[in-house]
């Protein structure tokens, strides 16, 4: 299991490689070079499902997720 993502800001382009919570879903992330707050998409349980290269621990293991 993958425990850190590269999360990619929408808005800026900015990137940066983030330790993901095993045990719970991220709502909310704030860039840090542009400060937008991100929330995961419709459809996506966290911010790293959203806007990260590798999805949240849960989603990886086979379990269901937080908002699935």
């Amino acid at each position: 299991m993958q425990t850190e993502s590269t999360i990619t800001c929408p808005e800026c382009g900015h990137r940066k490689t983030e330790t993901m919570p095993t045990d719970a879903c991220q709502w909310f992330y704030e860039c840090e070079a542009c400060k937008t707050l991100l929330r995961p998409r419709p459809g996506d349980c966290c911010v790293f499902c959203s806007y990260g290269n590798v999805r949240c621990p849960p989603l990886q293991s086979g379990e269901s997720c937080c908002s699935r």
